[in-house]
């Protein structure tokens, strides 16, 4: 019995001891792996005016790995379309470099570039946004780092040029619960922030005073189609503000805006609603 007892002695010190060296060599390979060079994000949304110009593309990249801090040389990564791409070269997009630099001395960051193009591209598209897939394909500078492989998805959004900044007179019927409650006319500012993206000075029927928080919402102008996305009131209270689908536009005529829009407490579909229209001033 007693040898019995030393032989199972022997055999779980014998299991323990391959264990840590497992353990030991497992961490030794991992200090040794590949870092990898490629592109931050998995996508990003690009929108321009198709006006013939021609826009450059910043696409963040970086270095990252087990050993990046051990690094001293700096690290070139080639980049290129890969499959799946429906934006076409040269009608949408292209590559005058398909090199960048990421240094040592900037923390191996940088960036990828593309031209976006917008000759003889006409807005608004009849079908979805064009999208560039790209990815890292080689590296060069130390032999450590490999590229990633991994993908950003690029789409490229087409706008007519949109001009809707200004000040208005608004007129604005307030519903609620299916009820009429009153019409209001007041003065309100249209604030460019971005490509075809505008910010009211007044939302609903409250004055700014008495709601505090950002003044207004957000809306974005697509070829004459006005959209009002999802958000909370003024950024600050749960009120959930949004447009209703396919009923705000700019009249192609008269130059007005119709917008017609929806303010609810969450879970509540249907609260408050103002139909809207601006008028130049």
């Amino acid at each position: 019995m007693k040898n019995i007892k030393y032989i199972l002695i022997f055999i779980l010190s014998i299991s323990f001891l391959t264990s840590c060296f497992d353990d030991e060599t497992g961490l030794e390979l991992n200090d040794q792996g590949n870092n990898v060079a490629g592109f931050t994000n998995s996508s990003e949304n690009v929108s321009q005016i198709a006006s013939g110009d021609e826009y450059s593309v910043d696409l963040k990249m970086k270095l990252s790995g087990p050993t990046v801090l051990d690094l001293t040389n700096d690290v070139t990564v080639t980049f290129g379309a890969a499959s799946g791409s429906t934006a076409i070269e040269g009608v949408h997009y292209r590559i005058d470099n398909p090199t960048t630099t990421l240094t040592k001395a900037n923390n191996y960051l940088g960036y990828a570039q593309i031209v976006m193009l917008t000759e003889g591209i006409e807005a608004p598209l009849d079908g979805p946004s064009p999208i560039l897939i790209l990815t890292a394909t080689a590296t060069s500078g130390e032999n450590t780092v490999v590229a990633s492989g991994k993908t950003v998805s690029v789409t490229l959004n087409y706008a007519c040029d949109s001009n809707l900044d200004g000040t208005y007179t608004e007129t604005i019927e307030y519903w609620r619960n299916g009820a009429y409650q009153s019409t209001t006319t007041r003065s309100v500012t249209f604030t460019k922030t971005g490509v075809g993206e505008y910010r009211t000075s007044e939302v609903g029927h409250w004055s700014q005073s008495a709601l505090g928080g950002t003044p207004g919402f957000t809306f974005y102008d697509v070829c004459g189609a006005i959209t009002i996305p999802g958000q909370n009131l003024v950024d600050l209270y749960s009120n959930w503000v949004q447009g209703v689908s396919g009923a705000s536009y700019v009249d192609e005529t008269t130059g007005n805006i119709y917008m017609e829009y929806t303010i609810v407490v969450p879970p509540a579909t249907s609260d408050r609603v103002y139909y809207t229209t601006y008028v130049k001033q």
